[in-house]
């Protein structure tokens, strides 16, 4: 085929006269180009069925298959529609060159010929030809681009249907369900529990005030969000919860912000984002610490100036949300290694609510497991099974690593497995995580665990290692879910097995 570095093409002459043949074989060929010839039509297309060319230089009368029908044939060839067939014709009547055009032809020459006129449109055409690869190849490429985009703008289409309907449903829910979502839904007793209440009912009046929810995932912090909002004077408005961990990065500006009809491939109509479909409510932003940065600018930008600019549009328009967000990461660790905003840090936490683990409100465990007792008991309509000694002695030793939302799962399967009878320890299914203090380290106080321990610090560390995976039974991820730290920092740790042989 065409090679652009030699400017050079293979070309094939088809002409019954040898004379003609010749001519442009030498013209042609001390061009650089490669020449192929044939005498006849039949020859020519024996010749295309080996390899086509770049380009054609087809007599048009020649006994048998004239042109005109070598030049059909190719055209009704796939392979062969963007080749370039020069006619040559020593007939000068307007007919025949018609028919000519008609079957395809993109130029012809007339006999008796001039070398230079045939070389000029012999390169003419070969350019041409470049250019119409040239073009193919881009348009390729634009339909790819645009499929993809189609396809994320699908994705985007979907997840925003889904919005409008969870919005509306919420809206709905959270006027009813006051008893799940405020204050009264919280169970605890402990301090931590009674501070997380006053600040709720504090924050009722000022519905305006960006808070700022920390704690490991399955502590609550939802719970506490959807109560922040059903108990302040927003409680009728919607509430849209989104996850910033499992927006995609591609669409996250347009689902937040929404977007203008023609604002990219496939945005065929106006669409709504999370802060319109939470307007005049509540936009809970959960794992905020997960968002990217270029995007944190952007809600910064929103936060301040209280205004939504949706993709592709000419102005904003000013919007009424109060931001609750949570983390179960260290925001500040996030700021410090640059993956988090400083300024949108602070603009978030103008209040802070930290939840605390399950394991440091142990005061709650048995509160909280019969108050899901009394709730999955309520949903299926039976009666309220007793919770055996034994059993609540298990779920009171117990780590979870996934706080109440671990607790709420255990109550829920072992009421499902007692079958309404009372619930015995070999209906929790605890066996993911250890209980948090073993039978043998249940007399033995902390402070007497201190006092243990080396003065040095890199022993130290290894000893509550070496703690962490007796109480796991050596399940190095859940030992380092316990101790808060990377599972591959803890392999670190681990002494090494003796090489074999």
């Amino acid at each position: 085929m065409y090679t652009e570095e030699l400017n050079a093409a293979k070309i094939l002459i088809v002409d019954d006269e040898v004379t003609n043949l010749n001519v442009l074989y030498k013209v042609l060929g001390d061009r650089g180009h490669d020449v192929l010839v044939a005498s006849s039509g039949a020859e020519a297309l024996e010749v295309i069925n080996q390899g086509c060319p770049d380009l054609v230089l087809l007599d048009l009368m020649m006994p048998g298959i004239d042109g005109l029908e070598v030049c059909r044939r190719l055209r009704a060839a796939e392979s062969a529609h963007p080749l370039p067939i020069l006619f040559l014709t020593a007939s000068n009547e307007e007919q025949n060159i018609l028919d000519a055009f008609a079957m395809g032809a993109t130029d012809y020459v007339l006999k008796p010929f001039r070398a230079d006129e045939v070389c000029a449109r012999v390169e003419t055409q070969l350019q041409v030809g470049r250019l119409l690869r040239a073009l193919a190849e881009k348009n390729d490429e634009l339909t790819e681009k645009n499929d993809e985009l189609a396809q994320k703008n699908a994705v985007l289409e979907a997840e925003m249907a889904r919005s409008n309907q969870l919005s509306e449903r919420l809206n709905l829910w959270a006027r009813r369900e006051d008893k799940h979502w405020g204050l009264a839904g919280f169970v605890g007793q402990s301090p931590t529990i009674r501070k997380i209440l006053s600040e709720i009912e504090l924050l009722q009046q000022a519905d305006s005030t960006s808070v700022l929810i920390t704690g490991e995932s399955g502590t609550g912090k939802e719970l506490i969000a959807r109560a922040i909002h059903v108990t302040s004077r927003r409680g009728d408005e919607p509430f849209v919860a989104v996850s910033c961990a499992a927006i995609p990065v591609d669409l996250a500006e347009s689902l937040l912000f929404g977007h203008k009809q023609g604002a990219f491939t496939g945005a065929e109509r106006d669409q709504s984002g999370y802060f319109d479909l939470a307007n005049g409510g509540t936009l809970f932003l959960d794992e905020v610490g997960e968002m990217p940065l270029d995007l944190q600018s952007k809600l910064l930008r929103v936060l301040e100036e209280r205004e939504v600019w949706p993709l592709g549009a000419a102005q904003g328009h000013v919007i009424d949300v109060r931001i609750l967000a949570a983390t179960n990461t260290d925001l500040q660790q996030g700021i410090a290694m640059g993956a988090f905003r400083r300024d949108l840090y602070y603009r978030l936490a103008r209040f802070i609510v930290e939840v605390p683990p399950l394991r440091q409100r142990r005061d709650d465990i048995e509160l909280l497991a019969r108050h899901f007792l009394g709730l999955f008991t309520e949903e299926m309509g039976v009666g309220v099974p007793e919770l055996s000694s034994e059993a609540l002695a298990l779920l009171q030793r117990h780590a979870y690593p996934g706080n109440v939302r671990e607790l709420k799962n255990v109550i829920e399967r072992a009421l499902l497995e007692s079958r309404g009878a009372d619930i015995q320890p070999h209906h929790l299914h605890l066996e993911a995580s250890i209980s948090s203090i073993t039978e043998g380290e249940s007399r033995l106080p902390v402070d007497a665990f201190v006092e243990e321990l080396p003065f040095n610090f890199a022993e130290v560390e290894v000893a509550l290692f070496q703690r962490a995976l007796r109480q796991t039974r050596g399940n190095v991820s859940e030992a380092a879910r316990l101790l808060g730290v990377d599972r591959n920092k803890l392999y670190r740790k681990l002494p090494k097995k003796p090489s074999q042989g």
